[in-house]
């Protein structure tokens, strides 16, 4: 089973260590099988439960993983190429309509709050010590999430959606735990999972959100936490209906001990109210980044949760970088008391671009999803050739490749960067790409 590695020690610390210098040699390979514990404690002459321990050890450091029946094998090196890469570089005259950002001239000028802030920061600088979240940024945080009926609980900050996922997950969950993520989902997200040593187990999603029979297959299949987008969802655009989230929450509430992840990634730039499915009790957490209403350089995103999961991240946040700037919070503060951003007319802005699209697509005969935010999700035949075939007609879309694990093949429009006047050339080449590729034959 291990080849010419043989496992050593004789206490659960020196067995553990044994396998993992095997594992940092390469004799002992991502997916080997390990012995299973009672033949591996019979061949040291140890008591089983030493072998156990070293196993459970093994598995919280990630050098392991145990499937049931199929037993503990050295857990598949997580992948370093991120998603991202999956691209394609816009040449010149090409329009690129793949990045995901917002439209610059939908974002508020940042120079006004920013001489503000830094004036007051001159007469009191922040110092060691003080409060990480800034007490006006909570108070404004936790009314908003109040008025879209999010749970009570304290408020923390995060460097963006990601950085509070990623610090929510950490406290929460174990190396070789599965986590249920949306298919088609966040690229992002979908790296971040593996990089943490956990098992992403897929989840259907339609206009309407994550469908609850397949979150109730991830359930069963063992997750240990489920990660919802309530609106804007990336790549699709669904946006949680009334309906579904009532649905969403009766699966989840035969789950009391799963942790759920909300990311409230339409913030500021849709129009119509979440539909949380936290109820207030277990482990939960909802985010809202400031990135596509007010700017992503801003790099803040507000979360609350259960007491307890906040307080670990906060906890762990002061050993790491301390704090996210209180500068950057009192910024914010200052967009938001200033009323920067109308997300009801950045909504329409979008919606504008996004349904026109849609529409016509439609007119072409091409099925395209878009309810909420700034993208568009078009299915295609043959990915690589929409691509290629978008690509001579001089538009840059992103591969769905991106943003897929069992989902079919599909391209990613952003519509922020788009004039009306687009919608209708680029409607044609999206119809023309999103077919079968043309037959040839060769001589």
């Amino acid at each position: 089973m291990l080849g010419e590695y043989r496992i050593e020690g004789r206490r659960a610390s020196e067995i553990a260590a044994s396998v993992e210098r095997g594992v940092g040699s390469g004799l002992l390979e991502p997916g080997q099988p390990l012995p299973p514990m009672r033949e591996l404690a019979a061949t040291l002459g140890v008591n089983p439960n030493t072998v156990a321990a070293a196993y459970r050890t093994l598995r919280e450091r990630g050098v392991i993983e145990t499937d049931g029946r199929r037993g503990s094998r050295v857990r598949p090196a997580p992948a370093t190429t991120a998603r991202g890469s999956i691209r394609v570089e816009a040449p010149a005259g090409a329009r690129d309509v793949s990045n995901g950002s917002p439209d610059p001239a939908l974002l508020p000028p940042l120079g006004p709050a920013l001489a503000e802030v830094a004036e007051a920061y001159a007469a009191r600088p922040t110092m060691y010590g003080e409060e990480p979240v800034d007490e006006e940024f909570a108070r404004l945080a936790r009314a908003a999430f109040d008025t879209a009926g999010v749970p009570a609980g304290p408020v923390g900050v995060a460097s963006g959606s990601l950085d509070a996922v990623e610090r929510v997950l950490t406290a929460r969950l174990r190396p070789g735990d599965a986590v249920a993520v949306e298919d088609p989902g966040w690229g992002s997200l979908l790296d971040l999972v593996p990089a943490l040593g956990l098992r992403p187990l897929p989840v259907a999603v339609d206009d309407d959100g994550p469908l609850p029979d397949s979150v109730a297959g991830a359930l069963r299949a063992g997750a240990r936490a489920v990660i919802v987008t309530d609106r804007a969802q990336n790549p699709t655009g669904a946006r949680l209906t009334a309906a579904r989230a009532a649905g969403l929450r009766t699966v989840l509430a035969r789950h009391p001990d799963v942790l759920l992840i909300e990311d409230d990634h339409g913030h500021g730039i849709v129009a119509e109210p979440p539909h949380p499915l936290a109820t207030g009790t277990g482990a939960w957490v909802f985010v809202r980044s400031v990135a596509k209403a007010w700017g992503p350089d801003l790099r803040i995103a507000a979360f609350t949760g259960d007491a307890e999961t906040v307080d670990r991240v906060l906890g762990r946040q002061r050993l790491g970088p301390g704090w996210v700037s209180r500068l950057l919070q009192r910024a914010v503060v200052r967009l938001w008391t200033s009323g920067a951003v109308d997300p009801d007319a950045v909504a329409a802005a979008y919606g504008e671009r996004r349904d026109g699209l849609v529409r016509a697509l439609a007119a072409r005969g091409v099925e395209a999803h878009g309810r909420s935010g700034m993208n568009v999700w078009i299915p295609v035949a043959d990915e690589t050739g929409a691509v290629a075939r978008l690509l001579a007609r001089g538009w840059v879309v992103a591969p769905g490749a991106r943003f897929r694990m069992e989902a079919g093949p599909a391209v990613r429009v952003t519509v922020s960067g788009l004039a009306l006047a687009d919608l209708e050339p680029l409607a044609d080449a999206l119809a023309h790409a999103a077919g079968p590729a043309p037959a040839r034959s060769y001589g």
